[in-house]
Order: structure tokens, then sequence, then C-alpha cells
């Protein structure tokens, strides 16, 4: 069954050639709290390097290394950081994600072929999460977030950032004649146009919006997998639907120019149109799952769940956003070995079982304890029995 839940980038989830480094600290916003960052990233990058060389040696580090080191003097890049940030470098992957939501420093050098993920898991699977696009003619901008945070996310190279970005020299010019009209005295001049400057505004838009539309799509909708909410003047709404082919953007759109709103406004706005789709969402995902569990296809026993997760039986997994369980999960056979204690340091078992559902191949989806159906924590939807 095809997952149908947005997440964690599919991309981090397959096996890699090794090794492979993973690295989170968190960042600050604004100027000071910013000004250490590129120093902790310079001691982060250390301590890659030399757990990494003592598991596999210098030889294999440095090419990883190499890729990490040009960082540490990007100023623009930590003058414009959000919470936290991770890093997950292989000799055929390097992927930088600016985090909204604050992490606590980590090191992970792999032999494994796998990141450590887990940090991501609670940020990247929750229902909330959506895009927001704020279109004029002359401004592209790009929000993520949920209904409590939104933030300004830098566009891929491919994406106009405004009209003359997208068209240049190709801008309709207003093609225009003079006729003569009149006494003798040819007192009479009447301009006369091949086309109206409103049919050339229009046509203008409509080749703006078409590149805007293939650029969102193809470099962030489709590798983000998240609802697309509209805000742009009613007109450009309207022109903008009829010529998208974004299968993420959604109906209901923001009504105004975004020029004029803050961003703290348009994220109001945007969930509120967003809203009716992710209680849809969630209702259908639960009613889901209480109609499986009925034919003996859903369980929300965190010990039989795992069992079933290890052996990839499960489809879809309801993860709460507030539970944890602490212990361990062995991966190979799905047996949950609980704390001791309950320290905040303790591994989660429910974030371990999250990942193992993924890398099976199933979907995760973060609710919040409000929604969920049941009260251990997980719910979980078996693809057979």
């Amino acid at each position: 069954m095809k997952a149908q839940f947005t997440g964690i980038p599919s991309e981090l989830l397959k096996t890699h050639q090794t090794p492979c480094i993973s690295l989170y600290m968190p960042t600050g916003r604004r100027h000071p709290e910013n000004l250490q960052d590129a120093l902790h990233f310079k001691n982060l990058v250390t301590e890659a390097r030399e757990k990494g060389v003592a598991l596999t040696g210098k030889r294999e580090m440095q090419p990883l290394l190499d890729r990490l080191t040009p960082m540490i003097d990007d100023h623009d890049f930590w003058m414009h950081s959000l919470d936290g940030v991770a890093v997950f470098v292989s000799p055929g992957m390097f992927l930088v994600i600016r985090l909204q939501e604050p992490v606590t420093d980590y090191v992970g050098v792999s032999v494994t072929g796998k990141f450590y993920l887990k940090p991501l898991l609670r940020i990247f699977q929750a229902a909330d999460r959506f895009q927001a696009l704020a279109l004029t003619r002359t401004d592209v901008r790009l929000f993520e977030g949920n209904r409590f945070r939104f933030d300004e996310i830098r566009m891929a190279p491919g994406v106009p950032k405004n009209m003359v970005d997208a068209l240049g020299s190709e801008i309709t010019p207003p093609h225009q004649t003079v006729a003569s009209f009149g006494g003798a005295d040819g007192g009479g001049s009447m301009r006369h146009g091949h086309s109206s400057r409103k049919d050339e505004e229009e046509l203008d838009n409509e080749r703006f919006f078409r590149a805007v539309d293939r650029a969102i799509t193809e470099f962030h909708s489709t590798p983000s997998g998240l609802p697309l909410v509209l805000a742009a003047l009613p007109e450009h709404q309207s022109l903008f639907r009829e010529v998208s082919h974004n299968p993420k953007l959604i109906e209901d759109g923001v009504d105004v120019d975004p020029r004029l709103i803050s961003s703290d406004e348009l994220r109001l706005l945007a969930w509120e149109a967003l809203e009716p789709r992710w209680t849809m969402r969630i209702d259908e995902a639960v009613a889901r799952y209480e109609e499986y569990r009925s034919k003996s296809l859903g369980e929300d026993d965190p010990f039989l769940v795992a069992k079933a997760a290890a052996s990839g039986k499960v489809w879809t997994l309801l993860l709460d956003s507030e539970k944890r369980y602490a212990g361990t999960l062995d991966p190979a056979t799905g047996k949950i070995v609980p704390a001791k204690d309950d320290s905040p340091t303790a591994e989660d078992v429910l974030e371990e079982l999250a990942l193992l559902v993924l890398e099976n191949g199933g979907e995760v989806l973060v609710l919040p304890s409000e929604k969920m159906p049941s009260l251990t924590g997980v719910a979980a939807i078996f693809r057979y029995a």
C-alpha cells in the first residue's frame, strides 16, 4: 500500500555507503545568540573526526570531513539559522536541514549504512506541518512550519523570486502604434495598441505563475510532500490555480496581498485554511485504525506492535506526540526491554519503534494526545494478520 503521510526525507531512510556522519546541534535565531554557532559546529566536526578516524581510519573519513569544514566559515549560513541544524554526510550524500525546534548536541559515525534520525521524528512526522507560498508579481516567498512555528525558508535556486527573474527579456512589451486623425493641421493623434495593456499583463501573469508553479512543485512540494497554502490577491489566486499542476496545493487559500501582513498573521490565516483538511485527515486515520482493529488488524499494545513492526507487518503507526516509553527495542526481534528508571536521557522505545516502521516501508503519523485513539502512545494498523 502506498504511503499517504509526509515526514523524514525518504533518502535518509535508505542504506548508504559507509561511513555515515549524523550531526545535530542547537542554533541561535538572532544576534548575539548565534555568534558562537560556527565555533560550536567546528568543535562537533572535530569530535566527528576523532570518532570516525578511530572507527574507520583517516582515509575513509577525510573526504567527508572535507565537505563539513567549509560550513564552519559560511557566515551567511550561521546568520540565518533557526532553532537547530542537522547534517548528514556519507560518500554519496550531503544534506543539511535547518530545524524549527531545538535539539541537543549529537555526533555519530556509523558503519551500518544508517543515519541517526530519532531527533527528526517528532518534528518531521507531525501531522500539522505545511508550506505557504506568498505570491505577488514582484515577490515570491516560501514559508514552512506548523500551526505554532512558522518560518520563511530558502527557496531552491531554480525558483524565480519575481516576474523579471522568471521571464527576463520575455516580458511582453507594450506594442503601440501612432495614427493621426483630425483637420489639416493633423492635430488629433490617437494611440492604438496591438493588444490592451490588461491583456499583456494577464499573459505575463500566466507565464510567470506557470514558472513558479513548476519550480515550487519540483524543488519543494514533491520532495517535502507537504500541503501547500497559497497566499495571494483574489485575482491571482484564480489564475494561479488555473495553471497549477501541483497536487499538494490545497483548494482554500489566503486572499490577501502577502506583503501587507506579518509572517505570524500569515501563519494564522494559512492554518485557518488548512485546519479543516488536517482535521479530516486525522479523523480518517483514526477511523481506519478503529475499522482495522475490529478485524484484528489493529493494535495498541507497544509490545505486540513492536513484534509486528520487526516482521514488517505494520502499515500505519499513529504516535502520541507527548508520550515517551523509556527502554530499548531490538529491531531484529521487536523485543522491548523497559528501562530501570525513566530518566530524561533514557532511550525512547516509541521513537525506535517509529523508525523501525519507517525503515520497513510503513507510515508514521505523530498526533496530538487529544486525537490519539489509545492511551498507550501507539496505535498500529497491520498489513496482514
